[in-house]
């Protein structure tokens, strides 16, 4: 909620601000405000004042600068009291008497104020510029023995040594520096709102980013603003430079302090961040630690960031300032001062800011091996766009004069999935390697292998990625050939179990593919590389689901998570799970969960770069699409899978499953003629595949050819033709049962369906019999079935899908069963059942307990119990059998096996 704002006569209108308010006004016996110039002490106090009503209560003193005869300050605190309702009557007028020091003073106004029972705020401004000792022991003299009703304000730019560590310990003290003076956006609205001054709220945002909260620099800004005319480039563009912001922290900081702190704030200007030991390479002495910590305390715009005051940073506003006067004093200084804070970073291992100075001062060389050295480090890390910033940084000269650079640039571009770049510069680090100083050009040599390998990779090369994987995984003998991470070569063997892993994965190689990735998952968590991890377990999670859909979702679900853990969600290694993920649930028929995941894992795919994992993503949406019955859009996702298989070096495996997909899409639009050129264009060895048999079984289907589609599906029900998951064995078994029973032989088709049934009841996937469905089968099969929840939940899924009419084969309509000709209740789709509340339903007329149904959805019991509930609320049931029998009864399941 913004804060109130109200107006008062005078130069500025206040924000009052009420959480501070509350805290001046608690029962402590002294506050003490402690903060920078200009961060809006006095106003505070004053409109405090103001609002609390306690003018005729309140004694002010502004000390004036370098003030350090005791007796004239006394002399002014004794006048404030005087000036009080109360204190009128009570304290003595005091003169400049010979013979009146300041301990006399105090004596009085202890003594006339003895026995106080109205209360009075003796509020002392500027304190730090009491440059008396003696004074300030007289004011802790005041303090500790004044009256109870005696209450002190001190506003201060540091804090002052009053003894106030005594009143801190017995809860007297109220402190308030500068992170509670800062305003909040609502307040920097509020004050600009005084001015006149209204800005969008994505400007409003920017200028309280730039001043930090900083009252002055909001003051400031402001005044400018008022009748500014652009003020949201204005407020964009606020900055130290700023003149009045310029002059404000000229006169009121940096002038005011002494020549060796001016140097140090001066040259260390330079950095975002600076330490004792790095402020003293830049000016050439001892002591920078003594005086930043100093600066904090003083609170002159220097702010400690880590709990042993070690490290610290100016306000952003100070900081611009300090630049803006460290290139107009001594220009000639930047290079030497950006080199020394590059080689001070680099021996002490801050690489990016090792790299950014060594940019700056041009330093070519240093700036190119510090990269080098700790490139894979930031990419492992997950800080690849760290890295690409880096990089940028960089002239195009500098590339083709550093080989090491040209290898780097490489990997970026791979990053980007710019391919034909990245093999450029491949090239071009090849050709310079021997530029690579002796001692560096080991290491060198293990970059461009894992380079060779990456882009190997990509393009589907699989023999290369073998070749130079083995080229990594075996230990190094030369004794230039340093590791590359950590002093350790167990990175590198990580990354190429991984990448081989990930080749033989899309290759269709599964179990090799599983064995590496597991090795690389167990590497990367030795190592400590969670980077690596990730990208292991999202690929091993893909391989798994060859064996194992829920063996797949547990170790998708792990590398989410983890990349979740570290911000890695949009990285293309992590995509790999989310398209896993999203395939099962393409599989299973749980659409409305699929289609997220796939969106992940678009946007943190680069498909250009990762053609592989572009292509199965295409087919995926394909089958989307297909489970949609939206053929035309299936269609053009298995073109566009298509366009990426032309990227790849040799035809991936994927490809043939993209086809006998496409296949399918035209026997469903009915252009049987169409697939049989398709198919008559594969070579023999193409049409052998198993998912190709099944996409030809269900184009035979479709021309009434039932024989030929048994034939068709022979190999692949024997297993001497194997397809990549259960999902196609599913379906060959459905087809088969379709083929069978067009045939005359019920038997068979029922014997063939159950098998279909008993091989997707597992893992729940269905997607085959929507793809091809049997609906009339199906209903015949309900009464026999070990499965008559699966079957039920198919046939909802057909009846949703508008596939309960004529199916694969010529087989008569289904629908949902009556109960006495007519519908008991409403018909099905008007009982609003969610997804998971009819997941739930299938499994009711079974023998499961509610723990074991939520084991097998992969839920807490809770949640099967709170859709139970609903489930019988939208049935009108009361008990479990009752829900089933009028879920029957509607439609929503199958009826009963046991019924005649």
């Amino acid at each position: 909620m913004r804060p109130a704002v109200r107006t008062q006569t005078g130069d500025a209108e206040p924000v009052y601000r009420r959480g501070l308010f509350a805290r001046l006004g608690a029962a402590a016996r002294i506050t003490q405000i402690s903060a920078p110039a200009g961060s809006g002490k006095t106003f505070l106090l004053r409109s405090w004042i103001s609002d609390a009503g306690l003018a005729d209560h309140a004694a002010w003193v502004s000390v004036r600068g370098g003030q350090r005869d005791p007796k004239r300050f006394w002399i002014s605190v004794a006048d404030a009291l005087r000036d009080t309702a109360t204190g009128a009557t009570r304290v003595r007028a005091v003169t400049a008497e010979p013979d009146l020091d300041g301990w006399a003073m105090v004596e009085r106004l202890l003594a006339d104020l003895d026995s106080l029972q109205d209360r009075i705020w003796l509020v002392i401004d500027d304190v730090h510029e009491l440059d008396s000792s003696e004074a300030l022991r007289q004011l802790e003299l005041l303090v500790m023995l004044g009256p109870t009703e005696l209450r002190f304000v001190l506003a201060t730019r540091r804090d002052v040594r009053l003894g106030l560590h005594r009143l801190r310990l017995e809860g007297e003290l109220t402190e308030i520096r500068a992170a509670d003076l800062r305003f909040s956006a609502g307040e920097a609205q509020a004050l600009l709102e005084t001015a006149g001054v209204a800005l969008p709220d994505s400007a409003l945002a920017r200028l309280h980013e730039r001043t930090e909260g900083w009252a002055a620099g909001l003051r400031l800004a402001a005044q400018s603003l008022a009748g500014h005319p652009d003020p949201e480039r204005f407020a964009a563009e606020f900055s130290g430079r700023e003149r009045t912001v310029a002059e404000y922290l000229l006169a009121e900081v940096l002038e005011r302090q002494p020549e060796e702190v001016r140097q140090l704030l001066l040259r260390t200007s330079v950095l975002e961040q600076v330490s004792g030991p790095l402020a003293d390479v830049l000016r050439g002495r001892s002591g920078g630690e003594r005086i930043l910590q100093e600066l904090e305390q003083a609170g002159a715009f220097v702010v400690s960031v880590d709990s042993r005051r070690s490290w610290f940073r100016y306000h952003r506003l100070f900081a611009e300032l300090l630049q803006l006067a460290l290139r107009s004093s001594a220009p000639g200084e930047l290079p030497a001062l950006h080199g020394a804070a590059a080689q001070w970073y680099a021996e002490h291992g801050h690489v990016v800011e090792a790299v950014r100075h060594a940019q700056a001062a041009q330093d070519w060389g240093l700036a190119v091996r510090s990269l080098s050295d700790h490139m894979l480090d930031l990419v492992l890390d997950g800080q690849s766009a760290t890295a690409r910033e880096l990089l940028a940084g960089f002239p195009a000269g500098a590339i083709t004069a550093h080989a090491e650079l040209a290898a780097l640039v490489a990997g970026n571009e791979l990053t980007r999935g710019s391919l034909e770049a990245a093999e450029r510069h491949l090239a071009l680090a090849t050709g310079g390697s021997a530029s690579v100083p002796a001692d560096r050009r080991g290491r060198f040599e293990v970059v461009l292998a894992i380079l060779r390998l990456s882009v190997a990779s990509q393009r589907g090369d699989l023999p290369t990625v073998v070749e130079q994987a083995q080229r990594l995984l075996a230990p190094a003998k030369a004794a230039d050939a340093a590791p590359l991470v950590n002093g350790t070569d167990e990175y590198q063997r990580t990354l190429a179990l991984v990448r081989l892993g990930a080749a033989e994965l899309w290759f269709l190689r599964a179990e090799e593919a599983e064995r590496h990735l597991e090795l690389g998952v167990a590497l990367a968590r030795r190592i400590g590389r969670p980077f690596l991890e990730a990208g292991a377990l999202a690929h091993s999670a893909w391989a798994a689901s060859f064996r194992s859909f829920m063996l797949a979702v547990e170790r998708s679900t792990e590398a989410t998570e983890l990349a979740q853990r570290h911000g890695w969600a949009e990285e293309p290694a992590v995509a790999v799970a989310y398209l896993a993920l999203g395939a099962i649930k393409v599989w299973q028929m749980r659409l409305e969960e699929a289609e997220p995941l796939l969106d992940r894992a678009e946007r943190a795919l680069r498909p250009e770069a990762q053609p592989a994992a572009g292509l199965v993503l295409r087919q995926v949406r394909g089958m989307v699409a297909l489970a949609h019955g939206r053929d035309a859009e299936a269609l053009a996702a298995f073109r566009a899978a298509e366009r990426l298989a032309g990227l790849l070096v040799t035809e991936h495996p994927a490809t043939m499953l993209m086809r006998a997909h496409l296949l399918q899409v035209f026997v469903r639009i009915g252009e049987t003629e169409r697939a049989e050129q398709a198919l008559a264009e594969l070579a023999e060895e193409q049409r052998e595949r198993g998912e190709m048999r099944i996409a030809v079984a269900a184009l035979r289907l479709a021309q009434d050819d039932p024989r030929g589609a048994a034939a068709a599906l022979a190999p692949v029900l024997d297993g001497s033709a194997p397809v990549t998951n259960c999902g196609w064995v599913v379906q060959a078994f459905v087809l088969e049962a379709i083929a069978c029973d067009a045939l005359g032989d019920p038997a068979a088709a029922g014997r063939a369906l159950e098998q279909a049934l008993d091989l997707a009841e597992p893992d729940g996937v269905v997607f085959s019999f929507v793809l091809n469905p049997p609906p009339e089968l199906l209903n015949r099969q309900a009464r026999r079935t070990a499965h008559p929840a699966l079957i039920s939940e198919i046939l909802i899924l057909l009846s949703s899908h508008g596939l309960g009419g004529q199916g694969q084969g010529g087989l008569g309509g289904w629908s949902p069963p009556r109960s006495g000709g007519v519908w008991r209740g409403h018909p099905p789709e008007e009982i609003p059942l969610t997804d998971s509340e009819t997941r739930v339903l299938r499994y009711l007329p079974t023998n499961l307990s509610a723990p074991e149904i939520a084991s097998q959805l992969s839920v807490s019991v809770n949640t099967v119990r709170t859709h139970m509930r609903h489930v019988y609320e939208k049935l009108g049931a009361h008990r479990r059998a009752g829900a089933v029998e009028r879920a029957r009864a509607l439609g929503l399941l199958a009826p009963s096996p046991h019924r005649a």
